[in-house]
């Protein structure tokens, strides 16, 4: 892809979106040519747009220097091509406020805020938390949503009541089973842009729910794009077949938020030509994952843009 983004609407995003790895050498420092190459391969292969600092990315694990490092890598390796949201992490308002300096300076299109790891609150703190982060910017935010990987989170209803009062809160990230999911976009009434993730699981019954798309780690990102391009087209058959040949890789991957981070990079890493390297603590694969790993990445091939039939 070498087409520049020349304008962003947050009414435009749609599609699959990569949310990068962290990619760290033996040294368990961020790798800046692996980092280079995951960003190219997604571009390869047609994501509609790219993402860094979420969950997979082991956000929690860089230090606020390499947060800003990688969103310096990420918006350069992009370079406008598609839109980049970049993930506001901090546990006080102050730290995301920074980030979001930071996001803003490189060119981030939009925002999404994970709520601080910090603490157990009410709904209302996290709601005054958010507003006050997002009122600090002109650019669109989300905020993402994951009670299951991150303990903490708000109900549809309560997301609803954020996004009145803050109108610069137009997007969600979710990480929900679709029946949820599907509960969120009848609170906010299909006006809110809501982008699903969870490695993929249930993905085509999140676009038939009204889901924007998927925002996704990129070991299955080629197969994925394929069958959103299908159902998009109206191939609902042809997306299915696609989907069904990423699906035990998705299905196996998905056991956890750890597991996603041992096994789904390795499935990238193979299938991307990679080697991967872990920052401690982490989960460590043991012989029965990487054969199985193995099994899936000479099953799905080498990372490629799928026929979409």
């Amino acid at each position: 892809m070498s087409e520049t983004v020349t304008s962003f609407h947050v009414g435009d995003l749609h599609g699959i979106h990569a949310i990068l790895y962290a990619l760290f050498d033996e040294r368990e420092q961020l790798d800046r040519v692996a980092m280079r190459r995951q960003v190219e391969l997604c571009l390869s292969v047609g994501v509609h747009g790219m993402a860094a600092l979420g969950l997979v990315t082991e956000v929690s694990k860089l230090t606020e220097a390499e947060r800003r490092t990688v969103m310096d890598w990420v918006a350069e390796d992009t370079g406008g091509r598609v839109p980049l949201a970049l993930t506001i992490f901090g546990s006080s308002v102050a730290e995301q406020v920074a980030q979001v300096r930071h996001a803003e300076s490189v060119g981030a299109d939009w925002l999404i805020l994970q709520p601080p790891m910090v603490g157990q609150f009410g709904a209302a703190e996290y709601i005054r938390f958010f507003g006050r982060v997002a009122e600090a910017t002109d650019l669109p935010v989300a905020i993402q949503n994951a009670p299951a990987f991150m303990g903490r989170g708000l109900t549809s209803g309560e997301i609803a009541d954020l996004v009145r009062q803050h109108p610069n809160i137009q997007l969600v990230k979710g990480e929900g089973p679709v029946v949820e999911i599907a509960g969120l976009i009848e609170a906010t009434n299909n006006r809110l842009p809501v982008f699903n993730g969870r490695a993929g699981l249930e993905m085509l019954d999140n676009l038939r729910i009204g889901c924007r798309g998927l925002i996704l780690a990129p070991d299955c990102i080629d197969y994925a794009v394929a069958a959103y391009d299908a159902f998009r087209a109206g191939d609902e058959e042809g997306a299915q077949e696609i989907y069904r040949k990423m699906l035990p890789a998705v299905v196996s991957t998905m056991q956890g938020l750890e597991n996603l981070i041992c096994y789904g990079k390795r499935l990238f890493a193979l299938r991307g030509g990679l080697v991967v390297s872990d920052r401690a603590p982490a989960m460590r694969p043991n012989a029965t994952g990487l054969a199985m790993v193995g099994r899936f990445a000479a099953d799905l091939g080498p990372l490629k843009r799928q026929a979409s039939s």
